[in-house]
C-alpha cells in the first residue's frame, strides 16, 4: 500500500504545475490556483487534468468559522439548492477534493458502487481510482493506512462501512490517530477524518446499531462531531477535512434522506461551536443527531402546554461548546439530556460532569438525563423502539423539572 502513495507522489510531481509549493517528497501542496484544474489520478499513475475544476477557495487553517461567518452562512441568506443528507455530505466531499489534491477517500466499497449509502457515488469516476480508494474488508489495515497517509501530508477520509465495525480499528484510532501528533512532538499532524453510518436504524440488530461516540470520547486527542441537518453536514464534513486535528464524523442511519435548501455559495462549520434550534426560556435541553427530530417533535406538545423550552443540537461532542450550553443553563436554571447513546459512560453522563463542574451554581433542578437502555439493540421492531428515547418521555421528564 505504501507504493500506491508512493504512486500518487509521483503522479503529483508530474501535475505540479496545479500548486505553486510542492514537495514530492512529503507531498505537501497548497490549494488549488484561482481558475487551476484538478487532478484525476488513476490505478496506472496517469494523471488527467480536469479543465472544470471549480474555483479554489482559500485554506483556512483553523478550519473553523467564526460566529459571524455562521450567521453570513444561514441558509436563509440565498435561494439555494435542495439536497438530501447523504448528498450534501457528498458535495462537501467532492469540493474540498476538487479544492485540495491531497484530499483523498478509502473505504469498503467506497469507489465505483459509491458507498453503502452513496456519499462518494460518483467520485471514483471523477477523480480515478487512487484517491478514490477501494479497500479489502479489513478495517485495521485500511485506517492503519489512511493514518500513514494523514502523517506523509495526505488529507486522507476514512469510511466505515459501518461505526459499528470501526471497534476492529480501535488500537490504530486510539494509539496512533489520537497520539502520534503527542508522541512524536509535534513533528507529524494527523488531519484525518474517519466517518460513517451508525445509531439505531430500521431492525438491523445490535451489531449495527451501535452508538459509538461513548468508545471514542476518552481518546486524548481526537475531535468529535455529530451532523443532523444537510446543512451541517456539509458544512461539518468540509471544517474537518480541513483541520489539522483527526476528526470522527458521526452520521445517522435513518438522517440520510433528509432534505433541505442549502447555501449556492461555498461555507462550512465551526467544529466546536453548538447549534441554538428553538431559543426558550423554561428549560434547556441538549440533544444531539437523530435526537434533534425527537426533541422537537416533544417541543411541539410543551409549547402547547405552555412550556418555553430552549433546544440546543450540541453537534461537538468533543470539545463541549460550554460558552453556548453555559450561556442558556445560566438564563433558564435546568437541563434535560436527550440522547441516543448508551446511560452507562455515553456522552450525557460527561455532560452532566461538565454542567455541574461549571455551572451548579446557576441550577434550580439536578440535570436529567434521557438515554438508550443500556441493553443490546434488539431485532424486534417494538422491542427495538422502547430502547430508545421516543418524544412522549421527553415530554414528561420537561414537566417534571418545571415543577
Amino acid at each position: 500500500m505504501a507504493a500506491i502513495f508512493q504512486g500518487v507522489g509521483a503522479a503529483a510531481a508530474l501535475s505540479s504545475s496545479l500548486s505553486n509549493s510542492f514537495d514530492s517528497k512529503k507531498f505537501v501542496s497548497s490549494p488549488l490556483r484561482k481558475g487551476a484544474s484538478f487532478a484525476v489520478v488513476r490505478s496506472d499513475g496517469r494523471v488527467n487534468l480536469n479543465p472544470k475544476g471549480r474555483r479554489a477557495q482559500q485554506l483556512i487553517s483553523n478550519a473553523v468559522a467564526t460566529k459571524s461567518d455562521s450567521a453570513a452562512a444561514s441558509s436563509s441568506s440565498k435561494p439555494g439548492h435542495e439536497l438530501l443528507l447523504f448528498e450534501a455530505l457528498q458535495e462537501g466531499l467532492e469540493e474540498e477534493m476538487e479544492r485540495d489534491i491531497r484530499v483523498c477517500v478509502m473505504g469498503e466499497d467506497v469507489g465505483h458502487y459509491g458507498g453503502s449509502y452513496k456519499v462518494t457515488k460518483g467520485l471514483a469516476k471523477k477523480f480515478g481510482d487512487l484517491r478514490v480508494l477501494d479497500t479489502p474488508i479489513a478495517e485495521n489495515s485500511f485506517t492503519g493506512m489512511g493514518i500513514g497517509a494523514a502523517m506523509t501530508g495526505l488529507r486522507p477520509v476514512v469510511e466505515g462501512m459501518n461505526m459499528g465495525f470501526l471497534l476492529l480499528a480501535f488500537n490504530q484510532i486510539s494509539n496512533n490517530c489520537g497520539m502520534l501528533h503527542y508522541t512524536s512532538g509535534g513533528q507529524f499532524t494527523i488531519p484525518i477524518v474517519i466517518r460513517g453510518p451508525g445509531g439505531v436504524g430500521r431492525q438491523l440488530g445490535a451489531e449495527h446499531s451501535q452508538r459509538l461516540e461513548s468508545y471514542f470520547q476518552s481518546i486524548p486527542g481526537i475531535q468529535m462531531v455529530a451532523c443532523s441537518t444537510p446543512y451541517n453536514a456539509k458544512g461539518l464534513m468540509k471544517a474537518a477535512i480541513r483541520s489539522e486535528n483527526p476528526v470522527i464524523l458521526f452520521e445517522h442511519v435513518l438522517l440520510y434522506n433528509l432534505k433541505e435548501r442549502i447555501p449556492d455559495e461555498d461555507y462550512i462549520c465551526n467544529l466546536e461551536e453548538a447549534e441554538m434550534v428553538r431559543p426558550g426560556e423554561h428549560v434547556t435541553i441538549l440533544t444531539y443527531s437523530r435526537m434533534r427530530y425527537h426533541v422537537m417533535q416533544a417541543a411541539k406538545t410543551l409549547v402547547n402546554k405552555g412550556y418555553d423550552p430552549e433546544v440546543i443540537d450540541i453537534r461537538s461532542l468533543k470539545p463541549f461548546d460550554l460558552y453556548t450550553i453555559g450561556n442558556s443553563v445560566k438564563k433558564t436554571h435546568r437541563v434535560l439530556i436527550v440522547e441516543e447513546c448508551m446511560r452507562t459512560g455515553g456522552i450525557g453522563a460527561s455532560l452532566i460532569a461538565a454542567i455541574t463542574e461549571n455551572f451548579n451554581d446557576y441550577l434550580d433542578a439536578p440535570i436529567m438525563c434521557l438515554s438508550s437502555q443500556d441493553v443490546p439493540t434488539p431485532y424486534a421492531g417494538t422491542l427495538e423502539e422502547v430502547t430508545v428515547v421516543q418524544p412522549a418521555q421527553i415530554v414528561t421528564a420537561v414537566e417534571q423539572l418545571c415543577q
